[in-house]
């Protein structure tokens, strides 16, 4: 009898995400205008890029490729993503224990019209090795889980979604 592994194999090569597109998104990712943020973080970290970045890339191995280019309803044809960040918070520090968050609202437009809305959140104490990590750093492992979370769901859009910690 004859493996059938090849033939399984190639199945896995031809198969293709079903909402597989080109997305618009805007890089680096803006913080809202009413955001919660703190000067600091908006003056020495680079979550806004660690996010466009990180979610290009998982969304990549998902299917979709974003690509830069406008976004909302005057975005024309085709997919695009306004994402803005609406909160990000950098409490403690390596010493007595970090307490990091963000949060990044979204919109999913097809063709100008919103089709799609996404809250994402996530927190983090640090995790392994917390002790030897500064704030952005932390704040990146942050925006970095948010990015997975937003990919997963610009593979199958849900509307009003809430994703990571709530």
């Amino acid at each position: 009898m004859k493996p059938v592994y090849p033939l399984a194999l190639l199945g896995l090569v031809l198969a293709a995400p079903a909402c597989a597109a080109d997305i618009r998104v805007n890089q680096p990712v803006p913080y809202a205008e009413n955001a919660i943020i703190a000067e600091a973080i908006k003056a020495e970290c680079g979550i806004g890029t660690t996010l466009s970045v990180e979610l290009a890339t998982k969304a990549n191995a998902l299917g979709n490729t974003l690509i830069e280019g406008a976004v909302g309803a005057d975005s024309g044809a085709g997919r695009s993503l306004k994402l803005e960040f609406v909160e990000a918070q950098s409490a403690g520090n390596a010493f007595i224990g970090h307490f990091k968050s963000a949060a990044v609202r979204g919109e999913l437009y097809e063709d100008g019209t919103r089709v799609a809305t996404v809250t994402a959140r996530r927190i983090s104490r640090g995790g392994a090795l917390g002790g030897f990590k500064g704030s952005c750093a932390v704040l990146d492992r942050v925006v970095t889980a948010i990015a997975g979370d937003l990919a997963t769901w610009l593979a199958a859009p849900t509307d009003s979604a809430r994703l990571g910690d709530f």
